[in-house]
């Protein structure tokens, strides 16, 4: 059995932490890619650990963005500002893959 995701990296950003996650996706029949920002308090939740309910914003920025839009154009300040609230972040790659 394979693994349902793959963590492809992790950075910190202030108290909280930054992933970049693939998974195959059932609905493209592709490899997806998204960016999730959890708050330090929920941080025993990622991979399974935690049972905590935690507030989460999806944010899906547009047809020909990938997972790194939001990352990139709101900069740490948008993390920071999610710490300080306590709210986990979904950027998910919203562009069609594997079309050809």
């Amino acid at each position: 059995m394979t693994d349902a995701y793959t963590i492809r990296s992790h950075q910190r950003v202030g108290a909280g932490s930054y992933y970049r996650i693939s998974h195959q996706s059932s609905s493209t029949g592709t490899s997806m890619t998204f960016g999730l920002f959890v708050p330090s308090r929920f941080a025993s939740n990622v991979g399974g650990g935690g049972i905590e309910k935690v507030p989460v914003l999806y944010w899906l920025s547009g047809l020909t963005c990938d997972d790194t839009n939001f990352a990139t154009k709101a900069g740490p300040q948008a993390f920071l500002a999610a710490e300080k609230e306590g709210i986990a972040i979904v950027m998910p790659d919203t562009s069609p893959r594997g079309d050809g």
